[in-house]
């Protein structure tokens, strides 16, 4: 995997996409400028570092949080205020927020709409999904590896083969995903039957258990079979196993089988 150069130093914010970019020179545009902004996109986008680059050393709280919100706006001079669509009473909030001199900057999902903010933010603007950044993924990917390198200890590479990045919450998902492929590439069997046997423990109970778990174990072998082998032919022979009995696994399991 190739590094690229365009990696943001003073924020984790990555500027590698010219999306990114662009969302960077506007953040960058309102830290000499003294106006309220709301940052929009979904989650895992980079929303909250953004906000932290405009207002380094602005006090952060959810929107979910009124009271405790109203008294920090009544003893600061600025702060950010995250999931804005989150807060129980916007237009009150709203209403303290003008009538007080207060500096703020908020993020909200992209869905986000209220009429009340209009007049409160100077400036609004959107982060696109990662899907659309494609230049900022591995770069990330990078991030979060020499994040898991440290976290455990491990000075091993991460290994690549096989590795489809989970972007379903952007940035937090494919972290999260990048942390657990880091931690298991080298995991011996006594810790991943542990993992199975502490995953198991709360949700074992009913006379069918065996039945319905047992994809824990036939899904990741089939996935992993016809991953190497590229051959249902082939997976069958390897296993022991004759076409049809295989076919049938395949079936049953048919939500956990990739690429069938």
């Amino acid at each position: 995997m190739v590094l690229v150069a365009e990696v943001v130093d003073v924020t984790s914010f990555i500027t590698a996409s010219s999306a990114s970019q662009q969302a960077f020179k506007t953040a960058t545009l309102l830290k000499t400028l003294d106006i309220n902004a709301l940052i929009l996109g979904d989650v895992g986008v980079g929303k909250k570092s953004l906000a932290q680059y405009i207002l380094p050393d602005a006090p952060i709280l959810d929107a979910s949080n009124l009271e405790e919100l109203l008294i920090v706006i009544e003893s600061s001079k600025e702060i950010i205020i995250t999931n804005l669509e989150n807060s129980p009473n916007i237009k009150t909030l709203i209403n303290i927020i003008e009538k007080s001199s207060i500096r703020v900057i908020s993020t909200a999902k992209s869905s986000f709409i209220n009429d009340n903010i209009d007049e409160l933010f100077t400036l609004k603007f959107n982060i696109p999904s990662l899907i659309k950044r494609e230049e900022d993924i591995e770069i990330l990917i990078e991030k979060f590896t020499k994040e898991a390198s440290l976290l455990f200890g491990n000075c091993e590479k991460f290994n690549f083969n096989n590795f489809t990045p989970d972007l379903t919450q952007n940035g937090t998902s494919l972290r999260r995903q990048v942390m657990v492929s880091y931690l298991l590439q080298d995991i011996q069997d006594n810790e991943l039957m542990d993992i199975i046997q502490n995953y198991l423990f709360d949700k074992l109970g009913s006379n069918s258990d065996y039945r319905d778990f047992i994809y824990l174990y036939e899904a990741p072998l089939i996935n992993a079979g016809l991953s190497k082998f590229k051959s249902q032919l082939k997976l069958a022979d390897r296993l022991g196993l004759n076409r049809n009995t295989l076919r049938k696994k395949i079936a049953n399991n048919k939500q956990y089988i990739k690429g069938k």
